[in-house]
């Protein structure tokens, strides 16, 4: 080969290659965020206790404001990872009065930004990878007694992290009809039993007997993340109530075997592919609307069939 031709070649895969890195950096090969505290491995999110809820959205200044962050459980003292590789800035003052958990620290890379308040980190500035060890939890307890200690992860850009924080799970064989547990906090998709407002079983009384429960009511804790029972198409908004209440949202999923309604939950999106564990959306605040109810997520086949035998199937099994 002539050498000038040698050189064009060189000179054209070298141009591609560059093209390649511009569009796809080698730090966005994860989609998802790493683990960011120490015994916390799936970064699964505060639920409610009495100083209020970790999910993005909730409510703030009593009903005055919006949560614009996530809290991430992480006990007091325990280790802190940076979620990706990035700039380290700070440190972030949240509190601005000093007391036991006013710190915190920027990391912009990797295609984000994100600002993780109530930690201490181990430096303020340079460069630090995805997983590395960037400081640790303080005391919340000291501050808030009772609470469940967090880590406040906030994007710059006000946006919902949620979705960053949940690793990937790929579709699974669904020939066995067996879904996914469908509320963190209960793996075996335990239906509500029966408390002042009605049972939670398939063919429950409803409307003083007059009517039937034509779903299943999931335990499910207010705030708490909710997953898909199997893959499929989303579509929706669905609503329940039709009145705006504070748990009259929902989402349906289709699949090559199933179709189903999830209600009481706000999903991540309304539209496009799911897969079967990935996460859905959270819980709504249901004590809000019904005192003293066993919150849950009425689950609905599309055809108004019992879901029963879908849930129930995995208790106690392996994949």
């Amino acid at each position: 080969m002539p050498a000038l031709s040698l050189v064009t070649l060189v000179s054209l895969v070298s141009t591609v290659f560059t093209k390649q890195l511009d569009a796809h950096p080698p730090q966005q090969q994860h989609r998802h965020w790493a683990q960011i505290c120490s015994g916390n491995p799936t970064n699964r999110i505060r639920g409610c206790d009495r100083y209020g809820c970790g999910n993005f959205g909730a409510d703030r200044h009593s009903g005055k404001g919006k949560h614009v962050g996530v809290d991430v459980i992480c006990s007091d003292g325990a280790t802190v990872y940076a979620p990706f590789s990035g700039q380290l800035s700070g440190p972030i003052r949240f509190f601005h009065n000093g007391n036991a958990i006013d710190d915190g620290v920027q990391i912009r890379g990797s295609g984000y930004c994100v600002k993780l308040v109530c930690i201490h980190p181990i430096r303020y500035h340079g460069q630090i990878r995805r997983g590395e060890r960037l400081g640790k939890m303080l005391p919340m307890q000291k501050v808030y007694p009772g609470i469940i200690s967090h880590i406040h992860v906030e994007n710059c850009d006000h946006s919902d992290p949620t979705h960053l924080l949940t690793p990937d799970v790929p579709p699974l064989p669904q020939q066995d009809g067996r879904w996914a547990a469908v509320c963190a906090g209960n793996p075996t998709n335990e239906i509500r039993g029966c408390d002042k407002y009605g049972c939670g079983y398939y063919g429950a009384p409803r409307r003083s007997g007059k009517g039937k429960h034509r779903a299943v009511d999931v335990i499910c804790a207010d705030g708490a993340t909710v997953y898909a029972p199997f893959s499929g198409q989303l579509s929706g908004p669905v609503k329940f109530f039709h009145n705006g209440n504070a748990i009259d949202d929902g989402v349906q999923i289709r699949g090559p075997e199933f179709c189903v309604k999830l209600l009481c939950i706000h999903p991540v999106r309304y539209s496009g592919q799911i897969s079967k564990g990935q996460v859905l959306g959270r819980m709504l605040p249901m004590q809000r609307v019904f005192p003293g109810i066993t919150s849950h997520i009425h689950i609905e086949n599309c055809d108004h069939s019992d879901p029963t035998s879908n849930l129930e199937r995995g208790k106690g099994q392996r994949e």
